[in-house]
């Protein structure tokens, strides 16, 4: 953590210099014009503009180094798992779904199954593949998508959702080959799979931006897009307005569309929050607009979808004594195809991620962490449905910071680091009064936490450069101790879980707990050392009796000297009495009971 903290007395120097010049540049620009910039940072008032000028008019006031170039500006626009019955009547056996923070509240990912079939993301393509039985594992169709990039998918009974990133358009510049700036667009594609072996385009939706997340609930899809709101032309500015293309026609956002926060800021983003009905091929999106700082992550229930905007302004105290490190959050109300803004708030410091913030019972809680004069303190917030704060917890393990959260009913459970491991348990049965019950301080640190039942907690972290399990009992609140624990072996491991939630499986009915891991071996001789990495999918027995027991491995590598990403295992699943692991070139199948193998197919 030496590295951390220098780093970040490194940044505070800079922004601070940086602060100063900001500063010196906003208050020239303001005399020159008459202008009295806006201050007042820590109460912004959230509101509508009412044309394209009004636009124009606040960024050249508010952007906090307008005045370092041209005043012009040019606005672009062109005007104009149980068992299921499928419809057919097939019943399927019971199958894993996608790992989600909200049970109900799908994720988008790149492999989903419906029982019967694997939808699986795999270099540009989509492969439909025929699983269940495994004796019958075919590929049925494949999508290519040669422009793209972070493709993820939904499945919803007949409908095929694919949402991604469409590669930019790349210009020479001085005999560089350089992609088009500011100009990331992002797709969403909808298919009729009703015939597995033929899907057809329903409708096409293009948005200029990048899509940070996504959810769906019942028949409809919300995604988050992020997009620069400038981008720079001719020694001035050109404002990038939002932008829909619905089967290739193409629709611009209206400024009265746009609300912005009355406060200056360092750069610029239009967030736009979008409803897409992925069964009704009449219906239109619907949509909200935010120019803001750049959304950072969300949170989405059943009912509300929460956006989280750090504050990165950078002004110095002198000139701003209400400048502190704080995260911006928005409630926007979800009823089908119908978003609207709801609620404003403010919480101090920053958010990891999705699993830093949790409604529950009419409130939203949040876990943030704080630097203040270099040093790290950690706060739980809980605020009401109008995101005023109306319990707190702050300064929480000085020093250190939050490496992962998980909110379970009334308690919170926090690990922080820098040298152990500190487990926090944190009560908000009382959400005026949170409190710390207890807590547990032991070697590594978890990234990802799980409930196992409401008094144990898995956790999945590191240890001296290695995978760690952990299974937390959490029944003597005061007290909790890590009843089992599983250190990979090896030079050094990592996991994808640690990255990314949706790679880990679990199934507490089946005593089933899976994770994809790479593990780099060295092996000693008089001749020196030779290196050697095994990846693939470790399959655990979990129960509170025996703890963490190492059931098998599964690889898609020809040898442990093969260290071709394509065979490298990302996501498991299972279907009735069989495991699938699915890498890019390749899905396996075993056998649960015993893991021996039962098929193979390659994707190509």
């Amino acid at each position: 953590m030496l590295i951390l903290d220098v780093e970040v007395k490194r940044k505070s120097i800079i922004y601070g210099f940086l602060a100063f010049l900001f500063a010196i540049l906003i208050s020239g620009f303001c005399f020159k014009f008459g202008i009295q910039p806006i201050y007042n940072l820590y109460s912004p008032d959230i509101c509508r503009f009412s044309s394209y000028e009004e636009l124009e008019k606040f960024l050249k006031v508010n952007l906090s180094f307008s005045s370092n170039f041209s005043s012009r500006y040019l606005i672009e626009f062109s005007r104009g798992g149980e068992i299921s019955i499928l419809s057919e009547g097939k019943i399927v056996p019971a199958h894993s779904t996608t790992n989600v923070q909200v049970a109900g509240v799908d994720e988008a990912d790149i492999v989903k199954t419906d029982g019967e079939y694997l939808y699986i993301v795999s270099d540009g393509n989509i492969y439909i593949v025929r699983g269940y039985p495994p004796n019958k594992i075919e590929i049925i169709s494949k999508l290519s998508f040669n422009r793209t990039y972070n493709l993820q998918i939904y499945v919803s009974g007949n409908r095929l959702i694919v949402l991604g990133c469409i590669k930019p358009q790349y210009i020479i510049y001085k005999s560089l080959i350089m992609p088009i700036p500011n100009r990331i667009e992002s797709m969403v594609f909808i298919y009729d799979i009703s015939d597995r072996g033929n899907p057809i385009l329903k409708r096409s939706l293009v948005f200029n931006g990048t899509i940070l997340s996504s959810r769906m609930i019942n028949d409809y899809v919300y995604i988050v897009l992020n997009n620069p709101a400038l981008e720079f032309v001719d020694g001035g500015f050109r404002i990038l307005i939002p932008k829909i293309s619905i089967n290739g026609f193409t629709k611009v956002v209206e400024a009265n569309r746009i609300w912005y926060v009355n406060s200056s800021d360092v750069f610029y983003y239009f967030t736009m929050v979008g409803s897409i009905n992925v069964f009704n091929d009449f219906e239109d999106p619907s949509y909200e607009v935010f120019l803001v700082g750049a959304t950072s992550c969300i949170y989405v229930s059943h009912d509300n979808l929460y956006l989280t905007i750090p504050n990165t302004k950078l002004w110095i105290k002198s000139l701003n004594p209400f400048n502190k490190h704080e995260t911006f959050i928005y409630r926007i109300e979800l009823k089908g195809s119908r978003i609207s803004l709801k609620a404003k708030g403010i919480v101090q410091g920053y958010v990891l991620n999705q699993f830093s913030m949790d409604e529950y019972n009419g409130f939203l809680r949040v876990a943030t962490t704080t630097w203040e004069d270099s040093t790290s303190k950690n706060n739980v917030f809980v605020l009401d449905m109008n995101l005023n704060v109306i319990g707190r917890l702050l300064d929480l393990a000085p020093g250190e910071r939050i490496y992962s959260a998980r909110f379970m009913g009334d308690r919170c459970y926090l690990v922080t680091f820098r040298q152990v491991d500190p487990f926090f348990v944190v009560d908000l049965s009382d959400p005026r009064n949170p409190k710390v019950l207890g807590f547990l301080k032991i070697p590594g640190f978890s990234s990802y936490l799980h409930p196992y039942d409401e008094n144990h907690v898995i956790g999945i972290g590191m240890e001296d450069g290695k995978v760690k399990l952990s299974l937390f009992d959490v029944s003597n609140v005061a007290k909790p101790v890590e009843l089992s624990k599983y250190v990979f072996e090896g030079e050094s491991s990592s996991t994808l879980v640690l990255q990314d939630h949706k790679a880990f499986l679990f199934d507490k009915s089946m005593k089933l707990l899976a994770l994809p891991v790479s593990i780099s071996f060295i092996n000693g001789s008089k001749g020196g050392y030779v290196r050697s990495y095994w990846q693939g999918l470790c399959v655990f027995q979990l129960d509170l009796e025996a703890g963490f027991i190492l059931r098998g491995r599964i690889t898609h590598q020809n040898n442990v000297y093969d260290l071709s990403s394509k065979y490298f295992v990302k996501r498991a699943l299972y279907i009735g009495e069989f495991l699938y692991t699915i890498s890019d070139g390749k899905v396996a199948v075993n056998n649960l009971s015993d893991l021996k193998v039962v098929g193979e197919l390659f994707l190509i």
